[in-house]
């Protein structure tokens, strides 16, 4: 099982993968460990280390699954894959489960930093359907649309 899952913020990735990988033994990867530098203001990291470290995850067995929103790598990794899921739930949805998301300590020092960031998560979110860059529903949409292989959009 090679499994790709990306969509919006808050659309369920990060709970399906965890779930996919514990039923099925398979690696995780968040995207989000590998696309950003440590800096601040965080900066996204050159697009060719990003999909090197990628390269070097899925090389490393044929038993894992990756999740993220950024189009640009997910598109990498669905080459790879044995199964694209799109998860598509709507923003009201998105937003509900972000407001509800447990604090992440790979991503924030302390659950007081991660709330900090959430009415600026909650706006970006929200944008979901009018951005035109790597994490929006135009870009995901496009993606799905010309990956051929496996592949499942779910809206529920």
């Amino acid at each position: 099982m090679r499994i790709v899952i990306y969509g919006n913020s808050g659309a369920g990735k990060s709970t399906l993968a965890r779930r996919l990988a514990d039923e099925h033994g398979l690696r995780h990867l968040d995207l989000d460990t590998l696309a950003w530098l440590p800096t601040s203001p965080p900066r996204r990291a050159p697009l060719a280390d990003s999909l090197a470290k990628l390269d070097a995850f899925t090389v490393q067995g044929d038993a894992w699954v990756i999740e993220g929103c950024y189009a640009d790598l997910i598109e990498s990794a669905a080459q790879r894959s044995t199964e694209l899921v799109f998860l598509n739930p709507g923003v009201d949805t998105c937003v509900a489960h972000c407001r509800a998301r447990p604090w992440e300590p790979h991503k924030y020092a302390s659950k007081e930093a991660q709330d900090a960031n959430l009415e600026m998560l909650l706006d970006w979110v929200r944008a979901y359907a009018t951005r035109d860059d790597e994490f929006s529903l135009r870009a995901h949409r496009a993606l799905f649309d010309r990956c051929s292989g496996a592949k499942r959009e779910v809206t529920r």
